[in-house]
């Protein structure tokens, strides 16, 4: 389980973490910046700022509180007279050291939280594997926010994934005080948290329609054996199966009927959440108030980034859309499959050519223009 996860983390953590620093013992790359500006923090200057950082200064009090549970070992043990003087380059990369470990553990409970009935061992086999994603890999061992980043952010959907709202935009809170862009993160997780509260009562509405469907045939059944004498008894209990149809709300109606396309499914959804508004707006208020606070800060500050705004201005990506959009279909695709599954969406395309053709040939002319008009370094001669 955790502690297994936590284990064989560690276990690489540690000793390539010795290694990169008897390596590369100087600030290496972006390090030139962010670790003077945690050792002026250190100090306790935290008026201090480097306008070469684009980042707010929230990895930098997650070092501070790393540093301050060391201090009193290393004090005991006479390795350090002050806070100032355990914030090396060693301590300070340390601190994405332990919170890849924390990372890998919240992968492991999110993985258990969306796939209860999963073995322990293929939930940790899982999230061991997710620790060595090559990215992530290579910034543990560095003082870099991407770690800290994505550790927060987990934090924050699986506290969403079990609903406890509040502490979930606080979380993306921090997130975002670590790295802005953690702003879409936050977003993405509370839509998260809008569909599941959604399909929750759509799935209890459709539940609900069954239970009474069941008991209007239990009745219907008992009353073939009654006499015509028994009249009055047969019109009591049509009147209670009336009562309780009419107790089911009428916008069940849509959710239980409609057929099961990916575009019902989003219209359902979006149905759903427009009876529940009251509701969501109120369970999800707190992230609201986390964009409303970044958005002024947006305006006041003037630009996304803190330094070095001019390197930094913002600007339309569509290619990076296009990206994250193949990618994900990447990630979407079933893993294990078979000849016969492969057949069907070919002869769906297939006996579709026209409109298949059409799809794709517009799919291709919208990334040949948009690599063409966006792409980088073009000339503007």
């Amino acid at each position: 389980g955790r502690l297994a996860v936590a284990v064989i983390v560690s276990s690489w953590v540690i000793p390539i973490s010795i290694l990169v620093n008897r390596t590369v013992p100087d600030p290496y790359m972006d390090e030139i910046f962010h670790i003077p500006q945690a050792q002026q923090y250190c100090q306790g200057n935290f008026r201090s700022w480097d306008p070469m950082i684009t980042t707010p200064p929230g990895l930098y009090y997650l070092s501070l509180a790393h540093v301050a549970s060391l201090f009193p070992g290393m004090f005991c043990m006479q390795a350090a007279s002050s806070i100032s003087d355990v914030c090396s380059t060693e301590i300070l990369r340390s601190t994405n050291g332990v919170l890849a470990v924390i990372c890998s553990i919240l992968v492991y409970e999110i993985i258990i939280c969306l796939r209860p009935g999963l073995d322990e061992r293929k939930a940790t086999l899982y999230a061991v594997v997710l620790a060595l994603y090559p990215l992530h890999w290579f910034f543990t061992f560095l003082y870099y926010t991407d770690v800290a980043s994505v550790t927060v952010v987990l934090a924050m959907y699986l506290a969403c994934l079990k609903k406890n709202y509040l502490f979930s935009a606080l979380l993306g809170a921090f997130a975002v005080l670590i790295r802005q862009t953690n702003i879409i993160w936050m977003l993405f997780v509370a839509c998260t948290g809008v569909i599941e509260c959604s399909l929750a009562h759509q799935k209890d509405n459709v539940q609900l329609d069954k239970n009474v469907s069941g008991r209007k045939d239990s009745q219907l059944a008992s009353n073939k054996g009654v006499t015509v004498g028994s009249n009055l008894r047969k019109r009591r209990l049509g009147n209670a199966v009336d009562t309780v149809n009419c107790s089911i709300p009428r916008t069940s109606a849509p959710w239980t009927t409609r057929s099961s396309g990916w575009f019902d499914e989003i219209q359902d959804i979006l149905l759903m959440s427009w009876h529940l508004k009251w509701e969501l707006l109120i369970s999800f208020s707190p992230f609201f108030t986390v964009l409303v606070a970044f958005v002024a800060f947006v305006r006041w500050n003037g630009s996304v980034v803190l330094g070095a705004k001019e390197a930094h201005a913002v600007s339309p990506h569509f290619a990076q859309i296009m990206y994250f959009s193949l990618v994900s279909a990447l990630f979407m695709a079933p893993m294990h499959f078979t000849l016969s599954q492969v057949a069907v969406p070919v002869r769906s395309f297939w006996k579709n050519r026209p409109h298949s053709f059409f799809q794709l040939s517009m799919a291709l002319a919208a990334g040949f223009i948009s690599v063409h008009f966006f792409r980088s370094g073009r000339s503007t001669t």
